[in-house]
């Protein structure tokens, strides 16, 4: 069983409809701050669960979990006197798999009369109790914030089934969130999560009972008894009888007594990366077959070192078996690992999926995982180059002619790529983003042009653009390319300027081109801090320049 769609309404991030089709297996989530990622996670979490923040929301109800702007219609329509609708909040999911009949039905308020499976999970006003006492106050006027007190939280299904509870739903969630503690509260979530998920029914009344046995022991001791003498009727404490216990209040009271250790320390003493570890480890390795699980992971690469995220991912590979699993990442480690083809790009609210690439390139990332496909995924614009030095000279050249502003404040990044243009072209032909790339011909037009023959002349995308000189130069020097970026950079400035810039003295164009190819990172970073005038070749000023 799994989840095949979420539709959501007015919660946090998303003002309206937001819907979001997920993979069977695995899901990555990637995007710019504030695209939504960790709304969606909050939302399939919520749904699930009730919880937020690891509390339950329908005991903790702000106007904050609401979409801000849709709160601030509202309010300004009571203000302007115009009739005003309460916004609510609906978090849709749908679902697939065996035993879903009692889920079955055209019950959807997203996808209306649509035979469907899933249910509601849904923040409204509560009209049948509270219509009157609204209208009333809205009469009163003054409403500067959203009436939550008028709100009910309540689930059903898509066969308008109203008295379903997070118990019945039959897909549970794990949520893991590395970077804060706001989702979990200390240890006893995981002593609690050992027990439901790892162990057997006896075994729990097992411990329960040792428990008890613990305060009867407690309770013993002659320390206490003295204690518990001293202060059983202390006038100025209370008029009843006071003593030292240990907590036997409700039937699972021993979940928040006991503390799970690590190597003899608390769990939540230890370093933040190895709880997302085993936390992680924790929700792959739930034995209850019958329930299909869904396990959210959000941003696995904080506190994590590399070969501990890589381990991580090896065992989100390995152990995942038949669970879903919906990971948010601003990692181009972790998102090349996992597979591209499992990702799901957030832009403007909307998604786009990387599952149409070659074969080759998704194993060309997986294997080689170092590559910045995220850079080029979440930019305003890409600029491909080779190597270092031609990053350097590229982003002087974009400064000189944009106020001396990096590329990066405008989001516009220059990538280094090695010779991957086509891997990464690719992906910028799925998603659409705009990528100009700067090559060198190397003296054969014809091979630059055969090579990026998808992207040239009659076959040209809009949104890619190639760039590199159309002239073909030759010079004295036997086995010396002449046409790549040194010599280039040499036949748009003078040998005095460039010498200037290196702070060298040669006398001859030849010494000076074997000196630049020789030292290309350091005569690229000359230039880059120069604050002398110096020309850039056409075909660097067409990649910067903004069509």
């Amino acid at each position: 069983m799994n989840i095949t769609k979420v539709h959501i309404e007015n919660f946090k991030t998303y003002k309206g409809s937001f819907e979001l089709t997920l993979n069977k297996g695995l899901n990555i989530l990637v995007g710019d701050n504030e695209a939504g990622k960790s709304t969606i996670i909050e939302a399939i979490h919520l749904a699930l669960t009730g919880l937020h923040n690891g509390k339950y929301l329908k005991n903790e109800l702000t106007q904050y979990v609401f979409n801000k702007d849709i709160v601030a219609d509202y309010i300004q329509s009571l203000e302007e006197g115009k009739p005003a609708e309460l916004p609510r909040i609906l978090i849709e999911i749908f679902i697939e798999g065996e035993e879903t009949a009692e889920f079955e039905g055209n019950g959807s308020l997203g996808e209306k009369g649509q035979k469907v499976c899933g249910f509601s999970f849904k923040v409204e006003f509560d009209e049948l109790n509270y219509r009157t006492e609204y209208e009333d106050l809205v009469k009163l006027g003054g409403i500067k914030t959203l009436p939550i007190e008028y709100y009910n939280v309540s689930w059903s299904s898509f066969a308008r089934d109203e008295s379903i509870t997070t118990r019945t739903i039959p897909i549970k969630s794990a949520l893991i969130d590395s970077s804060s503690n706001k989702l979990q509260n200390g240890s006893n979530i995981y002593i609690s999560r050992i027990v439901k998920e790892f162990l057997e029914s006896n075994e729990i009344v097992e411990i329960s009972q040792a428990h008890r046995r613990m305060k009867e022991t407690f309770m013993g001791e002659e320390a206490i008894k003295k204690i518990n003498e001293k202060i059983k009727y202390a006038s100025n404490i209370s008029d009843k009888k006071v003593e030292l216990s240990v907590e036997l209040s409700s039937k699972n009271a021993w979940e928040s007594s006991l503390m799970t250790y690590l190597e003899d320390v608390p769990f939540h003493y230890i370093g933040k990366g190895e709880q997302c570890l085993v936390k992680t480890k924790l929700a792959l390795g739930h034995k209850k077959a019958k329930e299909a699980n869904i396990i959210l992971l959000e941003e696995p690469e904080n506190h994590l070192s590399h070969s501990k995220l890589n381990q991580l991912i090896r065992d989100i590979k390995s152990d995942s078996g038949d669970k879903q699993i919906l990971i948010s990442t601003h990692s181009s480690f972790v998102a090349n690992k996992l597979g591209l083809e499992h990702l799901i790009l957030l832009n403007d609210k909307k998604t786009v999926k990387l599952n149409e690439l070659s074969v080759d390139t998704y194993k060309f990332f997986e294997k080689l995982s170092g590559y910045d496909t995220l850079r080029l995924i979440l930019c305003k614009k890409a600029i491909l180059v080779e190597g270092d030095s031609d990053e350097l000279v590229v982003q002087k050249a974009y400064m000189l002619n944009n106020d001396n502003k990096l590329p990066i404040e405008y989001r516009i990044d220059i990538i280094s790529v090695g010779t991957s243009f086509l891997r990464f072209l690719e992906i910028a032909e799925k998603i659409g983003s705009k990528v100009a790339v700067v090559t060198d011909n190397d003296g054969n037009i014809e091979a630059v042009k055969k090579k990026y023959k998808n992207y040239l002349g009659e076959n040209a995308k809009h949104n890619i653009k190639i760039c590199f000189d159309s002239s073909v130069d030759a010079g004295d020097m036997q086995d010396f390319n002449y046409n790549t970026l040194e010599p280039k950079l040499l036949k748009v400035n003078s040998r005095d300027v460039l010498n200037n810039i290196f702070e060298t003295n040669y006398q001859n164009d030849e010494d000076l081109l074997k000196y630049m190819k020789s030292n290309k990172t350091e005569c690229a970073l000359r230039i880059f801090d120069t604050d002398n005038s110096i020309n850039f070749p056409d075909y660097i000023l067409d990649a910067i320049k903004e069509d």
